[in-house]
């Protein structure tokens, strides 16, 4: 008898309350294992993979991609035994969305085949991960195929579509239809047996899982575009925005006509006005934290900004001796390296400034370590996952972890855990020509460092104008905890080591 049991959202971070259902990695008729990543979510902090603390065969989902959900909600349903049977009355609906379908228990498991045979399953059983390490094959349109969701095939002289569903490649119903060698057949009704697969047949696919991005998704239902229909050129066989567009400017070039904006990504999700003169996006998930973590930032902490212009020259040729130096080979040294190191070490000489308001309970609480958060500009909006212990680390540990943490932010893949307890924040406008600017200081913590543009200026050296490499640093602190003369010390120091890399070499 199945045995189902349904997963609710947890809460994947501190104080999580809901999130976003990004995409689903494992459809209805699916067998996963303990651990199995089966959803991606969003929540205001990252995206994040849930696995699975079940094993069976995937009888519902019970939300759709870009629902919004509650911490607490059941979103799937799976049945421990494993026969996949249905959930309740009906069925077993697998509805999920645009993109729903009925699951039948698959044919297969009547009569298993022996270990090693080498036959597949169809339909169902290859996941999002599986299909995108796997080629993607193109089939001719033909008509609407249906019926059963799971088949084995034979060895013998299959079609094209047909060698493409041996191969585990996710087909359309109308690739599985053409690897069929007749039309004819249809699918079973609910209450009768699924009848025997003969050889050199398959039965077609119902559900189809193009891989595509959510918004892709979206833009695909807006247009009227069937994506099962639209040849795929992004990696790994990935729908990409452009090959919507394209497919919908050979189809139906009118609806592009309040579409031209859906090329800028800010719009993803967004309700286009009548004339087309304005797109309304709903705030939520890394925006919508942002806005509120800014807004309770400036309106709680007094900020106080205190500026001052920096000869770098000798961090400019130490950055090229690291460039250099093989045992930095494998990562990319830039100034906010040095600016980061420059950063610990003031804070090591003034710990004071590592602190933060408590307002619970009215007190100061300072704290014996340095976790040095670096701003990251993603797709996502702003995110500040920190280094922890970064007094600790030596200069290329600190680069690696630059490296690592920016390369997972913008990758979207930044953990709750690594954007918590932050105790300073370094921010780079420099990279834009912005030479500085007055930073917001991340909640709970009470420095931010901005690191302006560096450039080539006339500068009075030794005596004389010499054209020097020079940038602007710019420290806010909360006036709360940290006084001006503390404030001044501390930007004092970075600016030293800055000017004087040999400095970190005595005050280290």
């Amino acid at each position: 008898m199945p045995q189902h049991v349904e997963f609710r959202l947890p809460d994947v971070g501190e104080g999580l309350t809901e999130a976003d259902i990004v995409d689903w990695l494992v459809s209805v008729g699916e067998t996963i294992t303990v651990n199995q990543n089966i959803v991606e979510i969003e929540t205001a902090k990252s995206l994040v993979e849930l696995p699975s603390p079940y094993a069976g065969v995937v009888t519902e989902l019970l939300v759709a991609s870009g629902d919004t959900v509650a911490v607490g909600t059941p979103i799937i349903r799976i049945d421990t035994d494993g026969t996949g049977g249905p959930s309740g009355q009906g069925g077993g609906s697998g509805e999920v969305g645009a993109t729903s379908s009925t699951a039948e228990p698959p044919a297969a498991a009547e009569s298993p085949e022996p270990e090693g045979s080498g036959d597949v399953l169809v339909g169902y059983g290859t996941s999002r991960a599986a299909a995108a390490r796997r080629p993607r094959r193109q089939s001719p349109a033909g008509p609407p195929g249906g019926g059963s969701t799971t088949g084995t095939v034979s060895a013998g002289s299959p079609s094209p579509a047909a060698e493409a569903v041996q191969a585990g490649v996710e087909v359309g119903p109308d690739a599985a239809a053409e690897a069929a060698p007749s039309p004819e057949p249809t699918a079973p009704p609910a209450h009768a047996a699924a009848p025997a697969t003969q050889p050199d047949q398959v039965p077609p696919a119902v559900d189809v899982r193009v891989l595509a991005k959510p918004p892709v998704r979206k833009l695909a239902k807006d247009l009227g575009i069937d994506l099962s229909r639209v040849p795929a050129t992004g990696p790994g066989g990935i729908v990409t925005r452009a090959d919507v567009l394209a497919a919908a400017e050979r189809s139906a070039p009118e609806k592009l006509v309040k579409k031209a904006d859906d090329d800028r990504p800010w719009l993803d999700g967004g309700t286009v006005s009548a004339d087309g003169r304005q797109t309304r996006v709903p705030v939520r998930s890394v925006r919508a934290r942002t806005a509120d973590a800014m807004v309770a930032s400036a309106f709680t902490a007094p900020h106080v900004t205190e500026f001052v212009t920096v000869d770098v020259t000798k961090s400019m040729r130490l950055v090229q001796r690291l460039k250099s130096d093989r045992d930095f080979a494998d990562v990319r040294v830039t100034p906010l390296l040095i600016a980061a190191k420059a950063l610990t070490l003031a804070i090591r000489r003034h710990p004071m400034i590592s602190a933060s308001w408590d307002d619970d309970t009215q007190e100061i609480v300072y704290k014996h370590y340095i976790n040095l958060g670096i701003a990251a500009a993603t797709p996502r909006g702003l995110v500040v996952p920190n280094i922890k212990d970064a007094h600790r680390l030596s200069m290329l540990e600190l680069a690696e972890e630059i490296a690592e943490l920016t390369a997972t932010a913008r990758a979207g893949k930044t953990q709750p855990a690594a954007m918590s307890d932050g105790t300073v924040t370094i921010t780079n406008v420099g990279i834009f020509g912005i030479d500085t600017g007055t930073p917001i200081l991340n909640p709970g913590e009470s420095a931010i460092l901005a690191l302006g543009a560096i450039s080539q200026r006339p500068w009075v050296h030794k005596g004389k104008v010499k054209p020097r490499w020079v940038t602007q640093l710019a420290l806010s602190f909360d006036h709360r905890l940290v006084d001006g003369e503390l404030g001044s010390r501390v930007l004092h120091d970075v600016a030293v080591i800055m000017e004087h890399p040999e400095r970190g070499l005595v005050w280290g």
